[in-house]
């Protein structure tokens, strides 16, 4: 392996994990006590999800044009700039302008960065490689609500602040060699229709994963809110979800390289639904409610480690950059519609509607593994 590329793309992806965790938070919070509903506040985390999914069709023609290392750093000053910019403005539709860059900036960084990372993973230890990749991902990315919880009220410019820890992410790109995804022809494009029937299971699992991260960053702190948690403990349960997420990701990857990716995923959703139903009772009860948040994240996050792995199991060259790209456009998909969707639930039907509709999403992955068994499909 090219440890030098690889470890500067960790990092890289890490520190853009800091500053995607520490803005999902401070936009839900700020607009919170503003007095907007969690309706709207679905509404605009659904519009960062469309700029994913704008972004995921042209990836591969920008890699082509630009280069992979060039792509990613222009994605980070995109990202970083719309996020300062949100300090100038209080307009909802400026907003919603502005998480739409920041969702495509988003989207461009990491379909470039999961291809870029299978591709330099060998096949025996493809799980624990991802597995570093995410995890640094994610460790970075739960100090964010952690920093919202700490300087909230406290620091002035705080969506410049976030904007500025973006740009951290610059030296680590600019040291990494240009030699990633390969450059590919754009007459070729993204075969979505060609490659799309062979990922059921991770496209559901992606899907899944997009819907958990981002209602636990968003919405998952007013959940907890409304049921009397404090407002620098109900932030600081999206950091405890990641940090489950964070700490156990090595050794699921250690596990599906030692008895195969296919059982350890499955096992990995039928868990989940086991334990969502218990997140109302646990509210109340502190030592419950942490445990159990620590339990979700670290299954949750490695039923999209995996599905990221998978990636690299079924596919190669342009595949695999089309797989990502599709991983990454359900991303946008499902972390769109989900907290829209659960925003109004949330709204009209009950806090409750939360934990429902994570257990239905978790739900559906189980049953495209079962059918993905059925078949024959699993590796």
């Amino acid at each position: 392996m090219p440890w030098k590329d690889f470890f500067a793309l960790v990092v890289s992806i890490g520190v853009v994990g800091l500053g995607l965790g520490a803005t999902m938070p401070l936009t839900a919070l700020t607009l919170d006590q503003r007095g907007v509903g969690t309706d709207v506040i679905g509404m605009i985390t659904a519009v960062s999800a469309l700029g994913i999914l704008a972004a995921s069709p042209f990836v591969a023609r920008w890699v082509k044009r630009f280069g992979p290392r060039a792509t990613m750093l222009g994605a980070v000053w995109a990202g970083g700039l719309a996020t300062a910019l949100m300090q100038t403005s209080d307009n909802l539709f400026v907003w919603a302008l502005l998480r739409f860059v920041f969702g495509a900036a988003m989207g461009v960084l990491f379909t470039i960065g999961e291809a870029w990372v299978n591709r330099l993973a060998p096949d025996n230890s493809r799980g624990r490689v991802v597995a570093m990749y995410t995890t640094s991902f994610t460790l970075f990315q739960l100090v964010g609500p952690a920093l919202v919880a700490m300087f909230n009220g406290r620091v002035a410019w705080s969506f410049a602040a976030c904007g500025a820890l973006f740009l951290f992410a610059l030296p680590g790109l600019a040291l990494m060699s240009d030699g990633g995804p390969a450059h590919e022809d754009e007459a070729d494009g993204v075969r979505w229709q060609l490659i799309l029937p062979r990922m059921p299971m991770i496209v559901l699992g992606a899907a899944f994963f997009a819907l958990f991260d981002t209602l636990a960053l968003s919405l998952l702190p007013l959940y907890a809110m409304r049921h009397g948690i404090s407002a620098e403990l109900a932030l600081l349960s999206a950091t405890v979800v990641l940090v489950g997420d964070t700490a156990l990701q090595f050794a699921f990857g250690w596990l599906a390289d030692r008895y195969g990716r296919a059982r350890v995923h499955a096992a990995c959703g039928v868990m989940v639904c086991l334990l969502l139903p218990l997140l109302p009772f646990a509210v109340h009860t502190p030592w419950l409610w942490w445990t159990l948040l620590l339990l979700l994240g670290a299954f949750a996050g490695a039923i999209y480690m995996l599905a990221l792995v998978a990636c690299g199991e079924r596919f190669s060259g342009l595949s695999l950059t089309s797989a990502s790209a599709i991983v990454n456009a359900t991303w946008g998909v499902s972390s769109g519609a989900g907290p829209l969707l659960t925003g109004v639930l949330m709204q009209t039907a009950g806090i409750n509607a939360l934990p429902a509709v994570m257990w239905a999403a978790a739900a559906v992955f189980v049953a495209s593994a079962l059918w993905e068994r059925r078949k024959g499909m699993l590796t």
